[in-house]
Order: structure tokens, then C-alpha cells, then sequence
């Protein structure tokens, strides 16, 4: 579990439970440290240890190592800290009206350790809404852990929160991480890592908590229940929560607080529709359609950066072939299997290119000064009603570029498309209503 490697302890630190438990009830095995309960994902081996021939372990989580029925996992019992009166947060921004609210929930929640939803529109200032809970909790001496299921995430927030924490001891784990848990009182964290965890956090931010593949996968929403002890709290924070939990707000099942507004006080860009016809036959063809090529050109005489998006990488990297035959440089293109986004993504930052092609990947957590959107076949299903209010997002973040264009670029609407653009209505219509937005 999250004993620490290289270290030895005492007997009384350390405490171990069985690795895998028969439930009675309905004679079947349940793996402790995965929560896998799917007989398919058992199997039987001849074992050296116990000398049966069916010991049982659990092949969910084997990449991990194995977990055998007759063997123990051990891990290290969890403490808080001491208490500090020290200020622990160095940040000398202000909030905006929505983003004081958003904070003043969350600590409320943390000190009555009740579960909440944080809704707030992408580009609201998330991170900064967390702040104060997180400076309550670490002067408590509680342990936190701010979990994402996107690396891209957590390689953006981490550089941020060591700024506004500089005396709090943080490390950054993920699959390539070279980062080794050793104790720290604040951890971050790909959701995928909190496997290795038993009741070690008192609070938990999940950021995204909709983004793939925690929204799609059981065996997470168990690890991060698992990581965080029985009296701690979890704050979760979205900008797109699934319908059951829309549903659960509007009914009052649900503890949330809603922030229609970014920061700025401007609206969220609303995206506009752009029929291109049958983009795909045109690819094959080596054509594109002449609306994307004037949208590439108006954003390059104002020599703004862009993004667009694809709903696959085959039409991403046909593109970028076709688009080269028009006279343009060959675009950079982006995907989750590239070993250099993390440098690529920086590219556009920093305006080393202006022009970045990627799939879904960059849909969420990452943020870029003056951007402009184009979603390339926004008709597909990849491109959900969340994916695109994501997308959309990206577009006029920042307080000295707070509009951008988005443009959906499709063969024919769809549900999800006009779902996106009704929710991004909506939460304008909100903004003006409680007083959030100027306009």
C-alpha cells in the first residue's frame, strides 16, 4: 500500500489486512486494494506460499504485483500533523463574487468533513476557489490529496500549488513520475495512484472528477474512497457533472455549489455552428473544406494561436498531411500516446507555433492566452455534450483576453452539439441573473 520504499519501520507503524476477502453472502471474492469483485478478473494458482494449488489472487491489479488470498498487504498507519497558527498560503490575488463564494463552501464543508460538489464553469478559477480549504486543512495538520484523472492536469497544477505553498512539503505522482512518495503532507495525483493508498488523506480534491477515465471506471471512484479516511471529507470539482448528478443537485440529494461565472466577469464564449459537408471523403480526396481554411487564415493575419480539435488521431494526422499541400507549414499535432505533448503544449504557450492540432486530450486542464477553437467534426460521438462545453472552455480564459472564438466545424447537427451550446447559454443566463457578469 503507501509504506514507503527504501524505509524501515516499527512493528506498531505498520498494519496489515487481508489482500483478498470472501464475501459470504454471495460467495465471492472481493480484492481489497482494487476493489475488483468480477469473478472473470480471479484466478487459480499452485502456491509456493500457502502450498495450496487454488490459491486465489485477483488479476485486475496485477500490474501492481500480485495479491494472493493467503497473503497480507501492509501499509503505514496514517497521523495527522501538528497544528500550525502560521499562514501556509502565499497568494496575494483577489477573489471575484463567485470565486469567494465557491471558497467559502468549500472550507465550510471541510470543517463540518461533508462530501460537496463544486460546479463552476471552466475558466472560473477552480484552483483558486480551493485554496483556503486547502490552507485550512494542511494548518490543521490534515493530510490532502488533490487527484485528476488527466496527467496533463496535474503537471499543470503542480508548479502552482508549490508557489502558493512554498513551506508545505508536495510531490506529484503519476504513472512516469520520478517522484517516490516519501510522507508529504500534500500530495497530487493521477486518481489511477490512489490504488496504493489506504485511509492516508483527510481531504481529497478530485479535479475533473468527470473527465475519462475516472467518469468510466469503478475500480477508481473505490481507490479514492479507499485513500481518504472514514471522517475525512471530499470536495470534487467540475465544470460538467453527469446528468445524475445534475438531477441529484436540482433535488436536493446532492451537496454543491454552483459558479456560472468566470472570474472576469465576462461570458463564456457561445460556439457557432459551420457546415463543411462530408469532411472525411474530402481528406481522402486531399481537400479541406474552404470554411476552415479561411478560419486558419483570419486567425493568422491576427496572429492569434489556435487549437483544433479531431475526433480521432487518423483524421488528425491526415489533416495535418492535407493542410501542408495548401501552402501552410505542416501543424504540430497533439495526442494521449505522444511522449512530447507535455513540450508541444508548451510550444503554443510560449508561441513557438501558433497552430496546434489534438484529440480530446487538451479538452480540459490546460489554459492558453488568446486561443481560438475549432472542433474538426464536432458530429462524432467522441464529442459529447461535456467534451464540447470542455472545449469551448478553452477559449477566452484569460482577464486580458477574456472572448475568443469557438467554431464547430460539422456534417450536420447533433443532439450533443446543440446540448452544448443551450448549457453555455444557460450558465451566462445564471451569471447575469446572481450578479457575476457585467455584460
Amino acid at each position: 500500500m503507501d509504506v514507503f520504499p527504501g524505509r524501515l519501520y516499527q512493528a506498531s507503524e505498520v498494519e496489515n489486512i487481508s489482500g483478498l476477502e470472501e464475501i459470504a453472502a454471495i460467495s465471492e471474492n472481493k480484492c481489497f486494494r482494487c476493489g475488483n469483485t468480477n469473478p472473470v478478473l480471479f484466478g487459480e494458482m499452485d502456491c509456493a506460499f500457502c502450498g495450496k494449488e487454488t490459491c486465489v489472487y485477483c488479476r485486475n491489479c496485477i500490474v501492481m504485483g500480485r495479491v494472493n488470498s493467503c497473503q497480507s498487504l501492509y501499509y503505514r498507519k496514517t497521523s495527522t500533523l501538528a497544528e500550525t497558527k502560521s499562514a501556509l498560503l502565499n497568494w496575494d490575488g483577489t477573489l471575484s463574487k463567485g470565486q469567494q463564494k465557491a471558497s467559502n463552501a468549500v472550507v465550510d464543508s471541510l470543517e463540518q468533513s461533508r462530501n460537496m460538489l463544486l460546479w463552476a464553469v471552466a475558466g472560473s478559477g477552480k484552483t483558486e476557489m480551493m485554496f483556503e480549504g486547502m490552507n485550512w486543512a494542511l494548518r490543521k495538520g490534515y493530510r490532502v490529496c488533490l487527484a485528476s484523472p488527466r496527467v496533463d492536469v496535474c503537471l499543470e497544477l503542480h508548479p502552482r500549488l508549490k508557489a502558493v505553498f512554498p513551506t508545505v512539503e508536495i510531490v506529484c505522482l503519476y504513472g512516469d513520475s520520478e517522484d517516490k512518495y516519501q510522507g508529504e503532507q500534500f500530495v497530487l495525483a493521477t486518481t489511477h495512484q490512489l490504488i496504493r493508498f489506504y485511509e492516508a488523506f483527510q481531504v481529497i480534491f478530485i479535479d475533473e472528477v468527470d473527465a475519462f477515465p475516472y467518469a468510466k471506471d469503478p475500480f477508481l471512484e473505490y481507490a479514492v474512497e479507499k485513500s481518504r479516511t472514514k471522517e475525512g471529507a471530499t470536495i470534487v470539482i467540475t465544470a460538467t457533472p453527469e446528468k445524475k448528478w445534475q438531477q441529484e443537485c436540482a433535488n436536493g440529494k446532492r451537496h454543491f455549489v454552483k459558479i456560472p461565472a468566470r472570474y472576469h466577469r465576462r461570458k463564456l464564449p457561445v460556439p457557432r455552428l459551420c457546415w463543411i459537408g462530408p469532411w472525411k471523403k474530402k481528406l481522402t480526396q486531399g481537400k479541406i473544406s474552404p470554411k476552415l481554411i479561411t478560419w486558419i487564415n483570419n486567425i493568422k493575419l491576427k496572429k492569434q494561436p489556435a487549437l483544433i480539435f479531431f475526433p480521432e488521431i487518423e483524421a488528425m494526422n491526415n489533416f495535418a498531411e492535407v493542410l501542408a499541400t495548401y501552402g501552410f507549414e505542416k501543424p504540430v499535432t497533439v495526442h494521449s500516446a505522444d511522449g512530447a505533448r507535455k513540450e508541444k503544449v508548451e510550444w503554443l504557450r510560449e508561441r513557438k507555433i501558433d497552430l496546434l492540432l489534438t484529440t480530446t486530450i487538451l479538452e480540459r486542464g490546460v489554459t492558453f492566452t488568446d486561443v481560438q477553437v475549432a472542433v474538426f467534426g464536432s458530429e462524432e460521438k467522441i464529442f459529447t455534450e461535456a467534451a464540447l462545453v470542455q472545449i469551448a472552455g478553452r477559449a477566452g480564459r484569460k482577464m486580458t483576453h477574456p472572448t475568443g472564438d469557438v467554431c464547430f466545424f460539422h456534417y450536420g447537427k447533433t443532439a450533443e452539439m446543440n446540448r452544448a451550446i443551450s448549457h453555455i447559454k444557460k450558465m451566462n443566463e445564471l451569471g447575469l441573473a446572481e450578479g457575476m457578469l457585467d455584460d
